[in-house]
């Protein structure tokens, strides 16, 4: 019978490979392991193989991302009529030009 990691937690990815590990549970948390690892990269550390386990999983946590704005994107639109209506503001400042 296979192990199965505890609830909660991600299980380990064949070969270890953080790439193809299990996903975040929401856009924040994404973004939090996105800019962790874009720092842990930045800082110069790490060897070639894990510099190269960062980035796909960096990739991976990008797609989930660029997935999760389109789902609300959609809400929005659906919500919204389909019609995403501009924004409405304070009128700009009259700059005397006209005449």
């Amino acid at each position: 019978m296979a192990k199965t990691a505890p609830e909660g937690t991600a299980a380990p990815a064949p070969g270890g490979e953080q790439g193809d590990a299990a996903l975040p549970q929401n856009y924040e948390a994404a973004v939090a392991e996105l800019e962790e690892l874009v720092s842990r990269m930045e800082g110069g550390a790490l060897s070639l193989e894990e510099s190269l386990t960062a980035y796909r999983r960096g990739a991976a946590l990008v797609a989930f991302c660029q997935q999760q704005l389109e789902k609300v994107e959609q809400q929005v639109r659906v919500l919204d009529g389909e019609t995403l209506k501009p924004l409405t503001g304070p009128a700009p400042a009259d700059s005397g030009d006209d005449l």
